[in-house]
């Protein structure tokens, strides 16, 4: 899992709080721990990050050598405020800190992983990681953001023509083909590369396409929604950790179950902010 290790402070119509345990490498690994899934996070802090974090991961399973401490530096730090309906936010603080320097180094014993999760960075960094795997992974799987897609288009690109599974949501899909709905995005993304295409798309749930074939899941129906921070995360988590589950066998049976798996992981960690729920499951 390379990704973010990081801070957030959340505000949503129901409660903030102040710098907490975030990034998405975070959740996906935590959330893996789930499916007995023998993971490691390839990320970078600074030093200001608390001891009681590292152990956190590695006393849930979580292989934390690829994690870099840089000494004096600061680690990356988010903010948001999301809008009453959850759906939209406004970043409020950004500060990438020791991630703008990042060069992420895989563990000796992870080079020869049957999966690569590549969280959303820089997509130049995203093949970089391939690169340092010994043999080819089982499966590549992709996150992606819209500032990347937006600035970097050509490196993601490549990276897409590399990767087996692809994660995005809505407003990503449409930006990356120019198509005027998410069905015919997923398709034209198919043929970028990835063949199997996950559309996360919130209270609405998702949209999985492979081979001409398309699943439209709704979203688990929750009464009590207080930070959907970490939902996307949890779900590509959910849905990697039942495919591990069944030898990575990527059939259409399969394939449908993990979007379900997916979901339910995701159902949780909307309950409470940040990590709270994840980590009571």
């Amino acid at each position: 899992i390379v990704g973010t290790v990081a801070f957030d402070a959340i505000e949503t119509p129901f409660g903030k709080t102040d710098k907490i345990l975030g990034g998405a490498a975070t959740y996906i690994g935590l959330a893996s721990n789930f499916f007995n899934v023998d993971a490691a996070v390839v990320s970078v802090v600074g030093e200001d990050f608390p001891k009681e974090y590292l152990d956190l991961l590695e006393n849930k399973g979580v292989n934390i050598e690829g994690i870099e401490i840089v000494k004096g530096g600061k680690t990356f730090f988010w903010s948001g405020k999301y809008h009453n309906d959850l759906n939209s936010r406004d970043t409020l603080v950004t500060e990438l800190n020791v991630l703008a320097d990042f060069n992420p180094v895989v563990p000796q014993a992870y080079k020869n992983s049957d999966v690569v999760l590549l969280g959303n960075l820089h997509p130049i960094v995203q093949s970089g990681v391939l690169n340092q795997m010994s043999e080819r992974p089982k499966l590549v799987v992709l996150d992606t953001m819209n500032f990347w897609i937006e600035t970097k288009f050509d490196d993601l690109k490549d990276v897409l023509s590399k990767s087996n599974i692809l994660f995005v949501n809505n407003t990503e899909a449409l930006m990356l083909t120019r198509k005027p709905n998410v069905m015919a995005a997923a398709k034209a993304l198919s043929e970028m590369g990835p063949q199997v295409i996950v559309v996360k798309r919130g209270e609405y749930g998702s949209v999985l396409y492979y081979q001409n074939q398309f699943f439209v899941l709704p979203a688990y129906p929750l009464l009590d929604i207080t930070d959907p921070t970490g939902a996307g995360d949890t779900c590509a988590a959910g849905f990697m950790g039942y495919l591990a589950k069944n030898n990575l066998e990527i059939t259409w049976p399969n394939l449908r179950r993990a979007c379900v798996e997916g979901s339910l992981t995701a159902s949780f960690t909307v309950e409470d902010f940040g990590l709270n729920r994840v980590l009571t499951l």
